[in-house]
Protein backbone atom coordinates (compact mmCIF):
# COMPACT_ATOMS: atom_id res chain seq x y z
CA UNK A 1 0.00 0.00 0.00
CA UNK A 2 1.15 3.50 -0.82
CA UNK A 3 -0.13 5.29 2.32
CA UNK A 4 0.01 8.69 0.62
CA UNK A 5 -2.45 7.59 -2.07
CA UNK A 6 -5.04 5.96 0.21
CA UNK A 7 -7.39 8.55 1.81
CA UNK A 8 -7.66 6.85 5.22
CA UNK A 9 -5.02 4.08 5.59
CA UNK A 10 -6.35 2.73 8.90
CA UNK A 11 -9.93 2.47 7.65
CA UNK A 12 -8.66 0.98 4.39
CA UNK A 13 -6.74 -1.72 6.26
CA UNK A 14 -9.85 -2.72 8.21
CA UNK A 15 -11.93 -2.86 5.05
CA UNK A 16 -9.41 -4.98 3.16
CA UNK A 17 -8.78 -7.30 6.11
CA UNK A 18 -12.50 -7.91 6.46
CA UNK A 19 -12.92 -8.63 2.76
CA UNK A 20 -9.94 -11.00 2.74
CA UNK A 21 -11.17 -12.89 5.81
CA UNK A 22 -14.61 -13.33 4.27
CA UNK A 23 -12.97 -15.03 1.29
CA UNK A 24 -10.74 -17.37 3.30
CA UNK A 25 -7.49 -15.42 3.22
CA UNK A 26 -5.73 -15.37 6.59
CA UNK A 27 -2.66 -13.70 8.09
CA UNK A 28 -2.60 -10.67 5.79
CA UNK A 29 0.89 -9.16 5.56
CA UNK A 30 0.73 -5.35 5.25
CA UNK A 31 3.68 -3.62 3.61
CA UNK A 32 3.82 0.12 3.07
CA UNK A 33 5.84 1.78 0.34
CA UNK A 34 8.20 4.62 1.20
CA UNK A 35 9.57 7.64 -0.62
CA UNK A 36 12.86 5.77 -1.01
CA UNK A 37 11.28 2.50 -2.16
CA UNK A 38 8.00 2.63 -4.11
CA UNK A 39 7.42 -1.11 -3.76
CA UNK A 40 10.39 -3.19 -4.90
CA UNK A 41 11.50 -4.56 -1.51
CA UNK A 42 7.87 -5.07 -0.48
CA UNK A 43 7.10 -7.16 -3.56
CA UNK A 44 10.29 -9.19 -3.07
CA UNK A 45 9.26 -9.90 0.52
CA UNK A 46 5.84 -11.05 -0.69
CA UNK A 47 7.57 -13.48 -3.04
CA UNK A 48 9.87 -14.72 -0.27
CA UNK A 49 6.82 -15.27 1.96
CA UNK A 50 5.17 -17.33 -0.84
CA UNK A 51 1.92 -15.42 -0.45
CA UNK A 52 -1.27 -16.53 -2.19
CA UNK A 53 -2.25 -13.08 -3.46
CA UNK A 54 -0.73 -9.60 -3.66
CA UNK A 55 -3.12 -6.66 -3.39
CA UNK A 56 -1.51 -3.44 -4.62
CA UNK A 57 -3.14 -0.17 -3.59
CA UNK A 58 -1.47 2.88 -5.09
CA UNK A 59 -0.83 4.88 -8.22
CA UNK A 60 0.70 3.82 -11.51
CA UNK A 61 4.24 4.04 -10.11
CA UNK A 62 3.50 1.73 -7.19
CA UNK A 63 1.70 -0.70 -9.49
CA UNK A 64 4.54 -0.73 -12.03
CA UNK A 65 7.27 -1.42 -9.47
CA UNK A 66 5.30 -4.19 -7.76
CA UNK A 67 4.35 -5.82 -11.06
CA UNK A 68 7.96 -5.62 -12.28
CA UNK A 69 9.10 -7.69 -9.30
CA UNK A 70 6.14 -10.09 -9.46
CA UNK A 71 6.58 -10.94 -13.15
CA UNK A 72 7.32 -14.66 -13.58
CA UNK A 73 6.48 -15.31 -9.90
CA UNK A 74 3.08 -16.96 -10.59
CA UNK A 75 1.64 -14.94 -7.69
CA UNK A 76 -1.61 -13.21 -8.72
CA UNK A 77 -1.79 -9.43 -8.39
CA UNK A 78 -4.99 -7.49 -7.64
CA UNK A 79 -4.60 -3.82 -8.56
CA UNK A 80 -6.64 -1.40 -6.47
CA UNK A 81 -6.63 2.00 -8.24
CA UNK A 82 -5.63 4.72 -5.79
CA UNK A 83 -3.66 7.09 -8.01
CA UNK A 84 -4.27 9.81 -10.57
CA UNK A 85 -3.91 7.90 -13.83
CA UNK A 86 -4.73 4.30 -12.82
CA UNK A 87 -3.92 3.23 -16.38
CA UNK A 88 -3.45 -0.50 -15.80
CA UNK A 89 -6.71 -0.66 -13.85
CA UNK A 90 -8.55 1.21 -16.61
CA UNK A 91 -7.21 -1.12 -19.30
CA UNK A 92 -8.09 -4.24 -17.29
CA UNK A 93 -11.67 -3.06 -16.73
CA UNK A 94 -11.19 -2.56 -13.00
CA UNK A 95 -13.63 -0.17 -11.37
CA UNK A 96 -11.98 3.06 -10.18
CA UNK A 97 -13.97 3.03 -6.94
CA UNK A 98 -11.76 1.33 -4.36
CA UNK A 99 -14.62 -0.42 -2.56
CA UNK A 100 -16.15 -1.78 -5.75
CA UNK A 101 -12.76 -2.79 -7.13
CA UNK A 102 -11.90 -4.70 -3.95
CA UNK A 103 -15.14 -6.67 -4.05
CA UNK A 104 -14.93 -7.43 -7.77
CA UNK A 105 -11.27 -8.42 -7.75
CA UNK A 106 -11.42 -10.71 -4.73
CA UNK A 107 -14.38 -12.44 -6.34
CA UNK A 108 -12.92 -12.24 -9.84
CA UNK A 109 -10.84 -14.38 -12.14
CA UNK A 110 -7.16 -14.68 -12.94
CA UNK A 111 -5.64 -13.73 -16.27
CA UNK A 112 -2.10 -13.76 -17.60
CA UNK A 113 -0.88 -10.56 -19.24
CA UNK A 114 2.38 -9.53 -20.81
CA UNK A 115 5.13 -7.65 -19.03
CA UNK A 116 7.60 -5.52 -20.99
CA UNK A 117 11.32 -5.54 -20.32
CA UNK A 118 12.89 -2.14 -20.90
CA UNK A 119 16.43 -0.79 -21.08
CA UNK A 120 17.99 2.55 -21.95
CA UNK A 121 21.06 4.68 -21.46
CA UNK A 122 21.51 5.49 -17.80
CA UNK A 123 18.77 3.04 -16.75
CA UNK A 124 18.97 -0.25 -14.93
CA UNK A 125 17.11 -3.11 -16.62
CA UNK A 126 13.46 -2.66 -15.68
CA UNK A 127 9.90 -3.54 -16.68
CA UNK A 128 6.63 -1.79 -17.38
CA UNK A 129 3.07 -2.99 -17.89
CA UNK A 130 1.41 0.10 -19.39
CA UNK A 131 3.53 2.50 -21.46
CA UNK A 132 6.99 4.00 -21.82
CA UNK A 133 7.80 7.09 -23.80
CA UNK A 134 10.15 9.90 -24.58
CA UNK A 135 9.58 13.51 -25.59
CA UNK A 136 6.26 15.26 -25.20
CA UNK A 137 4.44 12.60 -23.16
CA UNK A 138 7.22 12.60 -20.57
CA UNK A 139 7.11 16.41 -20.44
CA UNK A 140 3.34 16.29 -19.84
CA UNK A 141 3.82 13.90 -16.93
CA UNK A 142 6.69 15.88 -15.44
CA UNK A 143 4.93 19.25 -15.71
CA UNK A 144 1.56 18.24 -14.23
CA UNK A 145 1.53 19.99 -10.83
CA UNK A 146 1.14 17.62 -7.86
CA UNK A 147 -1.26 19.96 -6.08
CA UNK A 148 -3.45 20.20 -9.17
CA UNK A 149 -3.47 16.40 -9.51
CA UNK A 150 -4.70 16.16 -5.92
CA UNK A 151 -7.53 18.62 -6.64
CA UNK A 152 -8.71 17.65 -10.12
CA UNK A 153 -7.15 14.23 -10.75
CA UNK A 154 -6.16 13.28 -14.29
CA UNK A 155 -7.47 16.60 -15.64
CA UNK A 156 -4.15 18.04 -14.43
CA UNK A 157 -2.55 16.28 -17.37
CA UNK A 158 -4.84 18.19 -19.73
CA UNK A 159 -3.50 21.43 -18.30
CA UNK A 160 0.06 20.17 -18.72
CA UNK A 161 -0.67 19.11 -22.30
CA UNK A 162 -1.87 22.60 -23.19
CA UNK A 163 1.31 24.01 -21.66
CA UNK A 164 3.44 21.71 -23.83
CA UNK A 165 1.68 21.83 -27.22
CA UNK A 166 4.73 23.47 -28.77
CA UNK A 167 7.15 20.92 -27.32
CA UNK A 168 10.17 20.73 -29.66
CA UNK A 169 10.67 18.02 -32.26
CA UNK A 170 13.39 15.42 -31.90
CA UNK A 171 14.83 13.21 -34.61
CA UNK A 172 14.48 9.53 -33.74
CA UNK A 173 15.48 6.18 -35.16
CA UNK A 174 12.95 3.38 -34.61
CA UNK A 175 13.67 -0.33 -35.03
CA UNK A 176 10.76 -2.80 -34.84
CA UNK A 177 11.90 -6.42 -34.46
CA UNK A 178 14.45 -7.13 -37.21
CA UNK A 179 13.07 -4.62 -39.69
CA UNK A 180 15.24 -1.87 -41.18
CA UNK A 181 15.59 1.28 -39.05
CA UNK A 182 13.08 4.08 -39.64
CA UNK A 183 14.04 7.74 -39.31
CA UNK A 184 11.32 10.07 -38.04
CA UNK A 185 10.92 13.60 -36.71
CA UNK A 186 8.60 13.42 -33.73
CA UNK A 187 7.18 15.32 -30.81
CA UNK A 188 6.90 12.07 -28.87
CA UNK A 189 7.23 8.31 -29.21
CA UNK A 190 5.24 6.04 -26.88
CA UNK A 191 5.64 2.26 -26.58
CA UNK A 192 2.63 0.52 -25.08
CA UNK A 193 1.53 -2.82 -23.67
CA UNK A 194 -2.00 -1.41 -23.41
CA UNK A 195 -3.50 1.42 -25.39
CA UNK A 196 -6.15 3.44 -23.57
CA UNK A 197 -5.44 6.70 -21.75
CA UNK A 198 -7.64 8.62 -19.34
CA UNK A 199 -11.04 9.69 -20.73
CA UNK A 200 -10.94 6.43 -22.76
CA UNK A 201 -8.66 7.94 -25.43
CA UNK A 202 -7.31 5.04 -27.54
CA UNK A 203 -3.71 6.14 -28.07
CA UNK A 204 -2.83 2.63 -29.25
CA UNK A 205 -6.18 1.13 -30.31
CA UNK A 206 -4.70 -2.25 -31.31
CA UNK A 207 -2.73 -2.76 -28.09
CA UNK A 208 -4.01 -5.46 -25.74
CA UNK A 209 -2.16 -6.73 -22.66
CA UNK A 210 -2.13 -10.44 -23.48
CA UNK A 211 -1.27 -10.75 -27.19
CA UNK A 212 2.50 -11.20 -26.86
CA UNK A 213 3.09 -7.96 -28.77
CA UNK A 214 3.83 -4.33 -28.01
CA UNK A 215 2.79 -1.27 -29.96
CA UNK A 216 4.32 2.13 -30.60
CA UNK A 217 2.91 5.47 -31.71
CA UNK A 218 4.78 8.43 -33.16
CA UNK A 219 3.07 11.81 -32.78
CA UNK A 220 4.44 14.54 -35.03
CA UNK A 221 2.08 17.52 -35.43
CA UNK A 222 4.06 20.18 -37.28
CA UNK A 223 2.31 23.16 -35.79
CA UNK A 224 -0.17 23.94 -33.03
CA UNK A 225 -2.99 24.14 -35.60
CA UNK A 226 -2.43 20.41 -36.36
CA UNK A 227 -3.37 19.33 -32.84
CA UNK A 228 -7.19 19.40 -33.26
CA UNK A 229 -7.10 16.98 -36.19
CA UNK A 230 -4.60 14.75 -34.38
CA UNK A 231 -6.86 14.72 -31.32
CA UNK A 232 -9.82 13.75 -33.50
CA UNK A 233 -7.83 10.95 -35.14
CA UNK A 234 -7.09 9.54 -31.69
CA UNK A 235 -10.76 9.55 -30.70
CA UNK A 236 -12.30 8.57 -34.06
CA UNK A 237 -10.66 5.31 -35.09
CA UNK A 238 -12.03 5.47 -38.64
CA UNK A 239 -10.01 8.61 -39.44
CA UNK A 240 -6.79 8.06 -41.36
CA UNK A 241 -3.63 8.43 -39.34
CA UNK A 242 -2.04 10.91 -41.74
CA UNK A 243 1.38 12.47 -41.37
CA UNK A 244 0.85 13.56 -37.77
CA UNK A 245 0.47 10.07 -36.31
CA UNK A 246 2.00 6.70 -37.12
CA UNK A 247 1.79 3.33 -35.35
CA UNK A 248 3.87 0.14 -35.29
CA UNK A 249 3.55 -3.34 -33.74
CA UNK A 250 6.20 -5.90 -32.87
CA UNK A 251 7.79 -8.02 -30.16
CA UNK A 252 10.65 -5.60 -29.61
CA UNK A 253 10.83 -1.88 -30.30
CA UNK A 254 13.90 0.32 -29.98
CA UNK A 255 13.86 4.12 -30.06
CA UNK A 256 16.97 6.27 -30.24
CA UNK A 257 16.73 10.05 -30.12
CA UNK A 258 19.30 12.41 -31.62
CA UNK A 259 19.60 14.29 -28.33
CA UNK A 260 18.82 13.85 -24.65
CA UNK A 261 15.09 14.11 -23.93
CA UNK A 262 12.67 13.47 -21.09
CA UNK A 263 11.51 9.88 -20.57
CA UNK A 264 8.79 8.11 -18.56
CA UNK A 265 7.72 4.64 -17.47
CA UNK A 266 4.06 3.99 -16.65
CA UNK A 267 3.40 7.63 -15.85
CA UNK A 268 6.53 8.22 -13.75
CA UNK A 269 9.29 10.52 -14.91
CA UNK A 270 12.65 8.75 -15.12
CA UNK A 271 16.15 9.98 -15.88
CA UNK A 272 16.49 11.93 -19.13
CA UNK A 273 18.25 10.07 -21.93
CA UNK A 274 18.35 9.18 -25.61
CA UNK A 275 17.21 5.56 -25.86
CA UNK A 276 14.43 3.19 -24.88
CA UNK A 277 14.53 -0.47 -25.85
CA UNK A 278 11.43 -2.56 -25.05
CA UNK A 279 10.91 -6.32 -25.42
CA UNK A 280 7.70 -8.13 -24.57
CA UNK A 281 7.77 -10.96 -22.02
CA UNK A 282 4.58 -12.85 -22.95
CA UNK A 283 2.16 -13.93 -20.20
CA UNK A 284 4.71 -13.04 -17.52
CA UNK A 285 2.27 -11.52 -15.01
CA UNK A 286 -0.75 -13.12 -13.36
CA UNK A 287 -3.43 -10.53 -12.51
CA UNK A 288 -6.89 -10.54 -11.02
CA UNK A 289 -9.66 -9.12 -13.19
CA UNK A 290 -13.36 -8.51 -12.36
Amino acid sequence: MNPIKVPDPDEFRKKVDTALTERGYEDALWLETTEEDPGSAMAKQAIDESVDLVVVAGGDGTVRVACAELAQSNIPVAVLPAGTGNLLARNLGINLDLDIALTELLGGNEQRIDSVQVEGDGLDADRFVVMAGLGLDAAIIADAPDELKKRVGWAAYVVSTLMNLNHPFVRVEIIVDDRPPLARRARTVVIGNVGTLQANIPLLPDAVPDDGMIDAVVLAPRRISDWPRLALSLVIKSMREGRNIERFTGKSIQVKASKTVRRELDGDQIEDGRTLSATVDPSALLVRIP
